[in-house]
């Protein structure tokens, strides 16, 4: 059985949606990133993965998959059936890649990594004044289209759902983007996103209180 190492809300999350989406089985990991301690067992995170971050995606093999693009990618093609990728012969999978590191790069480690990381005014300055540039690009692809990638939801589209939530607490409201709000109702409303970000919230009050 696949294994997803993961922390409520964090990026984790895009890969959990493309397991619920995909219809396969796994068993879930939760892990605290502060103190790098796997719940299960009190365990040394850093002893599954030394980048000591989510998501780790343990395959039946038992190799380790990290970082988002790669284990979003890995969970599509063990399932290429659920389209959650484009095929190997089809120009839109570059697009997918394209989408996977627009989305890691401009939105999660230039913007929310910082925002939520580091607190002091200096460090979010630049970061704060790009995110309005960067949402922007989404924000005019989807003008006229469903999805990100194609006609169908791909795991870009978990990728970016998950991003375009955590910006509300990061400090941003994205009701200037019409496009993006409505994207991400759409989004929200499948059975398998709405079920994941569920199992997360709760998992994250629990942690909280």
């Amino acid at each position: 059985m696949l294994q997803l190492y993961f922390s409520p809300m964090a990026c984790s999350l895009s890969s959990r949606i493309a397991l619920m989406e995909a219809g396969l089985d796994a068993r879930y990991h939760l892990v605290h990133l502060r103190t790098k301690k796997v719940a299960d067992d009190d365990g040394d995170f850093r002893g599954i993965s030394p980048k000591g971050a989510v998501p780790v995606l343990v395959l039946a093999n038992g190799e380790r998959l990290t970082e988002s693009a790669a284990v979003l990618q890995c969970i599509a093609d063990l399932t290429p059936e659920s389209g959650l990728a484009p095929r190997p012969d089809d120009a839109d999978r570059y697009r997918l890649q394209e989408w996977l590191s627009f989305i890691g790069a401009e939105i999660h480690k230039a913007f929310l990594f910082p925002t939520f990381w580091y607190k002091d005014d200096a460090s979010l300055a630049k970061p704060r004044a790009r995110i309005a540039q960067t949402l922007s690009v989404p924000s005019a692809h989807l003008a006229e289209r469903e999805f990100l990638v194609g006609n169908r939801f791909t795991v870009a589209d978990a990728h970016l759902t998950w991003a375009l939530l955590l910006l509300r607490p990061a400090g941003v409201d994205i009701a200037p983007w019409p496009t993006l709000v409505a994207y991400l109702e759409r989004m929200q409303a499948r059975p398998a996103v709405r079920d994941a970000i569920a199992t997360e919230m709760a998992l994250r009050k629990t942690m909280a209180a």
